[in-house]
């Protein structure tokens, strides 16, 4: 990759304990092109979600550092969106509203009211909640409730998108919706994407590369897998997809054999 958009470099962090510190993550290294889509996976207490806060700007590394577009990385910002799997809504305003909340943050002196209006729109329709518009979060579902995080995510125009389990809350119905709109959203913005993931379906079908981490503590990058399956990608062609098994199989054999499985 001769030009990263997004470069971690030996990347550790250690947190305060009674027992003093801990080592979560030691010599995390990564390079990521505009673009491309990642997903991290691997067992639970392997640090994937303190790499996403890293790159958050929510937790600041011990040691290395993160560098986007040739600036480091030590606090939150607009470039960096955040979808957790609580789709974290306010109830009292209107899915609109929610939306409009990060678009006045970040735009407020780029756009008029009319341009901001426009952009909230045309992001509620990129997921598919035009017609929800004007309703509550207590009054929709929650895969419609994790496509507005979505649209407020996007609507911040970010040069990553980071998910961590972004449908991991939710039934295997509306998980797939959500991943087919994933999928499109990505193929149409072309936007760098950075996904949590602890199900191997998921991470590859929706892949670039599948980072996969050690277990902690001092956990790091195991393995990297580049997954070269044709896009648009069809599920239910996959489904019958030997090179799609391959990939499903090796992620699997990493986490339940080449990783030893934590104790319970």
């Amino acid at each position: 990759m001769s030009h990263a958009h997004l470069e971690l470099t030996n990347v550790g962090i250690d947190f305060p304990t009674d027992k003093g510190l801990f080592r979560a993550l030691q010599n995390v290294n990564l390079k990521i092109a505009k673009g491309e889509f990642v997903s991290l996976i691997g067992h639970s207490g392997c640090g994937k979600s303190t790499v996403l806060n890293i790159v958050a700007g929510l937790h600041q590394a011990t040691a290395g550092g993160i560098i986007l577009d040739g600036r480091e990385v030590n606090e939150p910002g607009p470039e960096r969106a955040v979808v957790f799997q609580n789709h974290s809504l306010l109830p009292w305003l209107t899915c609109y509203e929610n939306v409009e909340l990060a678009v006045r943050q970040v735009f407020r002196r780029q756009k008029t009211r009319a341009e901001m209006r426009d952009w909230i729109e045309h992001n509620l329709a990129l997921v598919h909640m035009t017609h929800a518009r004007d309703k509550r979060p207590g009054e929709i579902s929650g895969g419609m409730k994790q496509r507005i995080g979505i649209a407020r995510a996007l609507a911040m125009q970010p040069k990553v998108l980071l998910m961590d389990e972004p449908f991991g809350a939710l039934d295997a119905l509306t998980r797939a919706h959500l991943q087919d709109s994933l999928m499109e959203i990505h193929a149409e913005l072309g936007n760098t994407v950075i996904m949590i993931t602890h199900d191997v379906d998921e991470a590859v079908l929706l892949s670039d590369r599948i980072v996969m981490m050690s277990n902690g503590p001092a956990a790091t990058v195991g393995e990297i897998l580049q997954v070269d399956l044709e896009r648009p990608r069809q599920r239910m062609a996959l489904a019958h997809d030997s090179q799609y098994h391959a990939y499903r199989a090796a992620v699997l054999e990493f986490l339940y054999q080449r990783q030893q499985r934590p104790a319970a």
